[in-house]
């Protein structure tokens, strides 16, 4: 899933991720997802997703929970797309989206009363928009070779005494803005991506790329996930917290808008 970044977060994020693209897949051509990579990128693409666990490790991977930034809590059936959002908007109110991201349909419950009608319509969005821009902010390394991605092999940077080499991602087609940019930092040393940087469609052409690191990589179920994202042009951190990956959860978490049981 392609996002932006937070550049335009009110009450809940809009962003988009390449996950659009694999719902249009079913409407478009084949050739209009042909992508354009070099051989050197997509070996590097590989082995981080070896290194994070691998094709199998990630394909198997099917329940998700995670806390955005401290704003919104997430949990995904990837199998079947039910989803559950959670939080609070910056108005105060409550809120529990329980809905599916490939049909988009679901329900709505707003300081404990249920909503309908148009309001409803844009929570259902504002939700699909939230799951877009969180999962991408979690996930972004196991995507580099989705359907429309552009990859290239970017060069070598040092950095803190660290080798990275730079993969450079481009959009075809996939997406709501297309025209943004993103590369991603593979140490080296350690085979993951620690940092991302990104160039957004719309920005003033000598705009510097926003720069984040990625760190605390750890083994959640048969995958690695990095839980701190670090801005190094101020040290501002957010965190990606109550990570979790899971075989089996209730029904009642997607179904019911009632608060979740603790593991």
């Amino acid at each position: 899933m392609r996002s932006t970044t937070m550049r335009r977060t009110q009450t809940l994020s809009y962003v988009r991720a390449s996950w659009l693209g694999l719902i249009l897949a079913a409407l478009l051509p084949l050739s209009s997802f042909a992508e354009e990579r070099d051989a050197k990128a997509v070996k590097l693409a590989h082995n981080v997703l070896e290194t994070m666990g691998g094709e199998e490790a990630w394909q198997g991977t099917r329940f998700l929970r995670f806390n955005f930034f401290g704003f919104r809590l997430h949990h995904w059936d990837r199998y079947t797309g039910r989803h559950r959002l959670e939080g609070k908007s910056r108005e105060g109110d409550s809120y529990v989206v329980l809905h599916n991201i490939n049909t988009r349909q679901g329900s709505v419950v707003v300081n404990g009363e249920t909503v309908e009608g148009e309001d409803k319509a844009q929570w259902l969005e504002r939700a699909y928009g939230a799951w877009i821009n969180d999962t991408y902010w979690l996930i972004m390394p196991y995507k580099l070779l989705d359907p429309g991605v552009n990859l290239a092999y970017d060069g070598e940077e040092a950095i803190d005494g660290a080798t990275f080499d730079k993969l450079k991602l481009t959009f075809n087609q996939v997406g709501l803005t297309p025209g943004d940019t993103y590369w991603a930092y593979i140490n080296r040393e350690t085979g993951l991506m620690e940092r991302w940087a990104y160039s957004l469609e719309g920005w003033e052409d000598d705009r510097e790329p926003t720069i984040w690191q990625w760190l605390d990589w750890q083994r959640h179920g048969n995958i690695m996930l990095s839980s701190k994202r670090v801005n190094i042009s101020d040290d501002s951190e957010r965190p990606l917290g109550d990570i979790g990956v899971f075989d089996r959860l209730p029904d009642s978490i997607f179904e019911s808008a009632e608060p979740v049981k603790a593991d």
